[in-house]
């Protein structure tokens, strides 16, 4: 091809191929929710990181807070919406008010959503002694020990963490309520909103995995130190 056709035209193949690969030519429509238990957003976290994350070109990308409110119960209330909204939306993004992702975080969840049914960022637990919120051996379903991350690579596992993860809604249309419930569990003791999820989902099929290279920040509010 000739050069005047353009750098992108003269290697086609590839050229698709990156669009491919970003999933970008599909309806990657997002609600984006953050629950805000103390009614209030920091401001490193918002102006330092939420605002840098890059958006997709020309989709749609609904931001929804909810505060005051429980995290299960917020994390209920949102699911509930987004089914509720005359739009029919893909995905639903979680990002925790302490949490920092990368600018291209959210790009990165979208190129590997259609392997999996819900891809999180990796982040770890805060202080000195914090595990990753990657939970499970696939190998071993239901189990869900802190696991060691694998360097820049897709790792499934059977639960996550809510800081920075991106969900297919088609689950929540399927399992039934409650989706997000923080509650004690006599065999796999005290846990929170999200392995109450995911254990959920997992007994109804569904599968989940981590993006070790989204390295999402944790930040301790009180010392400032991010985790």
């Amino acid at each position: 091809m000739s050069e005047t056709g353009g750098a992108h035209n003269a290697d086609l193949a590839k050229s698709a191929a990156r669009i491919v690969k970003s999933n970008s030519f599909r309806d990657l429509s997002t609600v984006w929710v953050t629950p805000s238990p103390n009614g209030q957003l920091d401001a490193q976290v918002v102006f330092g990181s939420w605002l840098m994350l890059s958006m997709p070109m020309n989709q749609k990308v609904c931001r929804l807070a909810i505060a005051n409110a429980e995290v299960g119960e917020a994390y209920e209330a949102a699911v509930d919406m987004i089914l509720r909204d005359d739009i029919k939306w893909k995905y639903m993004l979680t990002v925790e008010h302490d949490n920092l992702p990368p600018r291209d975080g959210l790009l990165k969840l979208y190129e590997s959503i259609d392997q999996f049914d819900a891809v999180g960022g990796l982040y770890w637990m805060k202080g000195e002694n914090g595990t990753p919120m990657i939970y499970g051996d696939p190998a071993e379903p239901f189990t869900y020990y802190p696991q060691a991350p694998k360097p820049d690579t897709l790792q499934q596992c059977n639960g996550l963490g809510m800081g920075f993860t991106l969900f297919n809604v088609e689950m929540f249309r399927k399992i039934p309520k409650p989706w997000f419930k923080t509650r004690v569990d006599a065999k796999l003791g005290d846990y929170s909103q999200d392995l109450y999820f995911f254990h959920k989902a997992a007994q109804a099929g569904y599968r989940f995995a981590c993006d070790t290279s989204v390295k999402v920040g944790h930040l301790d509010l009180q010392t400032r130190k991010i985790w």
